[in-house]
């Protein structure tokens, strides 16, 4: 299966193909894959993220999954690579890993059947959809912050073309133990099934990027963790967690909470006070 990345080498992005442990250039150049600098294998116009869809994941919620799916955007501003630091605000305490396929669009889809959207995708690549938690009391309708803060969207290392999504293995390692262990086939809905469903209202261009659901057991990091999410026959994405420079300004706007419902979204689903917020003042 052909895999290409996005890399900077000698100063410009540059999309280069997988050999061996090399990657390799158009125009010929070669660079160790340990030693290049990876960016995202795509640059995305959005990328819009599944909400709930692996079967373990519901179960480990105690909940029931609605008729149909639901989604949250994550900016892309929130942009990562294979190998980029993950940054937890200074202040806040609940950043999860989640796992994920990234399924990639190849060319412009609007108004396509399930049956199409096969022919509208270009590959696959890995993503990793860390979750703040700490702006969940605030955020929960939207996900904006929880899942679109700077850094949370680390995609790679490349984009696999010809990969059939049946029945592949996900697993996610946090210094080096297993986390994350499901399958594809876990899924309620696959990967046509959402880029149909998005595409029915969301004119979807090449490069956008669609995020396929988690695992279950996703939990949170401290800076200082690795954090690797492997897919059988994509890859694995490694990235590390760092603490940001700066705490999250308090002249502004809702401030980190540690509500109930921050700790039972972050340490499990089987928690008894799942969905108490703190009460409206």
């Amino acid at each position: 299966m052909p895999e290409y990345r996005r890399i900077l080498l000698d100063g410009a992005a540059v999309q280069v193909t997988v050999d061996g442990d090399e990657l390799v250039a158009g125009d010929g150049r070669r660079v160790k894959t340990d030693d290049a600098q990876h960016l995202p294998p795509v640059v995305p116009s959005k990328v819009v993220a599944v909400h709930l869809n692996h079967r373990s994941r519901v179960d480990e919620f105690q909940i029931d999954l609605p008729e149909t799916p639901t989604y949250f955007h994550k900016p892309t501003s929130a942009l990562n690579s294979h190998k980029g630091a993950i940054v937890r605000p200074e202040g806040c305490k609940w950043l999860n890993y989640e796992g994920e396929v990234a399924i990639v669009i190849g060319k412009t889809a609007r108004n396509i059947s399930p049956a199409e959207a096969g022919e509208y995708i270009v590959g696959y690549t890995i993503a990793n959809d860390y979750g703040l938690h700490d702006f969940r009391d605030t955020d929960a309708g939207s996900m904006l912050r929880v899942k679109g803060s700077d850094t949370l969207c680390p995609l790679g290392p490349g984009l696999v073309t010809d990969w059939d999504f049946h029945g592949k293995a996900l697993r996610t390692y946090v210094n080096g133990e297993v986390v994350q262990d499901g399958t594809t086939d876990e899924m309620k809905w696959d990967m046509h099934y959402l880029v149909a469903d998005i595409a029915r209202t969301i004119t979807l261009y090449p490069g956008d990027v669609l995020l396929s659901g988690t695992p279950a057991n996703s939990r949170p990091v401290q800076p200082g963790d690795v954090v690797e999410v492997e897919v059988e026959g994509l890859g694995r994405l490694t990235n590390h967690i760092v603490t940001g420079p700066t705490p999250v300004r308090t002249d502004v706007g809702a401030q980190p909470t540690e509500s109930e419902e921050v700790l039972s979204t972050a340490l499990g689903g089987d928690w008894e006070f799942r969905g108490i917020r703190p009460p409206k003042r």
